[in-house]
């Protein structure tokens, strides 16, 4: 998936955009979290506290994707953005799935890429918010 390079470019991105982006890149990690999670069971060597994480990061994942969703709805209801972005938080209207390459991913590659999208939707949400409510001095 084609992200902005750099925080320029992110905040030349328009409102709409952008909340469709972080959408996307929630969505695009459901699966492949899903996978890890079912991958990382089967090592009998891993301790509890580390699945634990593992199934914890995938619960704050989702509880973000719906958080956002909701905050879409509300930016929407208050005429901030368009309904343009109504059914595309679904996998349908990303059309995003895990691939053969993701599946064969070493651990510390996939944590590292989850890593490096985890701070792009952290950047584009503050992004997002100093646009939306711009008396925040961002």
């Amino acid at each position: 998936m084609l992200t902005p390079n750099g925080k320029e470019y992110a905040q030349k991105i328009p409102r709409e955009e952008l909340t469709h982006l972080i959408l996307k890149l929630l969505q695009a990690w459901k699966e492949p979290l899903s996978h890890f999670n079912q991958h990382i069971e089967h090592h009998q060597e891993l301790p509890d506290d580390s699945l634990s994480k593992a199934k914890q990061i995938s619960n704050m994942v989702h509880e973000l994707k719906t958080g956002v969703e909701k905050v879409t709805e509300k930016m929407q209801s208050m005429g901030i953005i368009s309904n343009s972005l109504n059914g595309m938080a679904s996998s349908e209207g990303t059309g995003l799935s895990i691939s053969n390459e993701a599946n064969t991913m070493s651990d510390s590659d996939f944590i590292h890429c989850f890593r490096r999208d985890s701070n792009k939707v952290q950047s584009y949400l503050k992004i997002l918010k100093c646009r939306i409510m711009p008396e925040n001095s961002c």
